[in-house]
């Protein structure tokens, strides 16, 4: 396999040096769930991979745990894509539940119409936390015939079994029920189902849950609805085959979401394993506590928004390894914002300098040069080993303080100014970040979007429509979303760090 990231390596000619381009090695690891231990990343069909991401469940505006998950996988995907690999990205968008349909019946509206407006929300989001590495969004309700073909699949193989209230999944006759988050059969007490005295175990969980109220479709059992579980393993089915390289998800989703799913794709198939990796993030708290509604502590992304630069809460998530649990608190965004600034104010020197620096000047910092490499080298390893973001960040930080301290008494080279200015752009395309804008900069701008909205508001309060819809949409064209409630209007910018 040819992918790999680039080394700079010294190359001395008879009156001067260069430095060219030399592909580093491909090997990473990936921490694989299954096996509970970190494993060499080789992809089944050469540099060709396949990720799956379990997507949301589009009844709610999406919030801060989701972000962490999505934020991680992005990253993921936007490094296999820079090391070389092309990467099919596909994310599931769970468009019928029991709590879509619950939150239809309290708002009074179809339950499509609920899902589509929220998987809207979730896609804007997404876009505003520069979250754009998906390929594509699958909706489970497209994948109708898809799901129904599984499950017949699973009957004639004897997996599964047709009741009165539905078609169950035997998970007794899946002998390797449990591998993946490593319990017993007996030992598994707790399942997201709905009790059913006709079923033949308790664990057996609802392939297809047979309903005569829409959102309802025919099928040879009858009239009804997808379970939760079949609908990402005949997704996934359609559009990898029966294998493919990496799974996805949250933490909370081993059991019994992942469980299901691998007892689901393997019974159809008979090809064994499912997924090569299986990859989970770690919670995201609110002061020490899981995050929930009941607590009082629910933010949503766009609640984090109004008071974070989406490039900030990037930093702050990929402060934290993937796999580690992460705490959420203002502290912790008023830190990572501080060490978004360092980073960035380090960008801009290098760059403002570069522009100073004439072409043809030489300046003998070969050894500072070197070290720049050492960095990128060690930048390039630590993300090579599991997608180990801190310990990425680390070395950036140590490289500013050696750049900070170097340039106080040295003149940096443009062949070094360009070395570090390379390593910087790479930073922004696998990190997800851009420096464009200083905080100074980004105040004046909110201070003239302030301006524009009173004006705004003038023509509103005037019922000069034509006029303050030409600023909304004029304002849209640019990414600030302008959005008016009975007392007041505010505006949220999706196209800034």
């Amino acid at each position: 396999m040819n992918a790999g990231v680039t080394e700079w390596h010294r190359c001395t000619a008879a009156d001067r040096d260069t430095w060219v381009r030399i592909p580093a090695p491909a090997f990473m690891q990936i921490y694989n769930t299954m096996t509970q231990t970190k494993e060499e990343f080789s992809p089944i069909h050469e540099n060709r991979v396949n990720l799956f991401v379990c997507g949301p469940t589009v009844y709610d505006h999406a919030h801060i745990g989701h972000a962490r998950t999505y934020i991680a996988f992005d990253v993921v995907a936007r490094y296999l894509r820079f090391k070389g690999f092309s990467v099919f990205y596909l994310q599931n968008i769970t468009d019928l539940d029991d709590k879509i349909l619950n939150r239809a019946e309290e708002l009074g509206i179809d339950p499509l119409e609920l899902a589509r407006r929220f998987e809207k929300e979730y896609h804007k989001d997404m876009e505003a936390l520069g979250v754009r590495s998906v390929n594509f969004h699958a909706r489970a309700t497209e994948h109708i015939d898809a799901i129904i073909d599984q499950i017949g699949v699973l009957i004639d193989k004897g997996f599964a079994y047709v009741t009165d209230n539905g078609v169950y999944f035997d998970e007794s006759k899946f002998e390797d029920f449990g591998k993946l988050s490593h319990q017993r059969l007996d030992d598994l007490t707790h399942h997201r189902i709905e009790p059913d005295p006709l079923k033949r175990n308790p664990g057996d969980f609802a392939l297809w849950k047979k309903r005569e109220d829409p959102p309802a479709w025919d099928s040879p059992w009858g009239k009804g609805r997808p379970g939760w579980h079949i609908e990402d393993t005949a997704i996934t089915s359609e559009y990898f085959g029966a294998q493919y390289d990496i799974h996805g998800g949250a933490k909370d989703l081993i059991f019994p979401h992942h469980e299901a799913e691998i007892a689901q794709m393997e019974s159809a198939s008979g090809k064994k394993p499912m997924v090569n990796y299986w990859m989970h993030t770690g919670f995201l708290n609110v002061k020490e506590e899981k995050m929930s509604k009941s607590l009082g502590n629910f933010i949503t992304i766009r609640e984090m928004l109004e008071r974070c630069s989406p490039a900030v809460f990037r930093l702050f998530i990929l402060s934290t390894h993937y796999r580690s649990p992460i705490d959420y608190s203002e502290e912790a965004l008023e830190q990572a914002a501080s060490s978004f600034e360092r980073i960035r104010g380090a960008v801009e020197t290098v760059r403002l300098l570069m522009r100073e620096v004439e072409q043809g000047s030489t300046h003998e910092d070969s050894d500072f040069r070197a070290k720049v490499l050492d960095a990128r080298n060690n930048f390039f390893r630590a993300m090579d080993d599991d997608f180990n973001t801190p310990l990425a960040l680390s070395v950036v930080f140590d490289l500013i303080r050696d750049l900070n301290r170097y340039t106080m008494e040295n003149t940096l080279s443009i062949q070094t100014l360009d070395v570090l200015n390379r390593f910087f752009t790479e930073l922004e395309t696998i990190f997800g970040f851009e420096f464009g804008v200083s905080r100074g900069d980004e105040e004046m701008v909110d201070k003239l979007l302030n301006i524009v909205m009173c004006i705004r508001d003038e023509h509103r309060a005037k019922g000069e429509w034509e006029k303050s819809d030409w600023i909304r949409d004029e304002l849209k064209n640019i990414g600030v979303i302008v959005e008016d409630s009975a007392n007041k209007s505010r505006y949220r910018v999706i196209r800034r760090n």
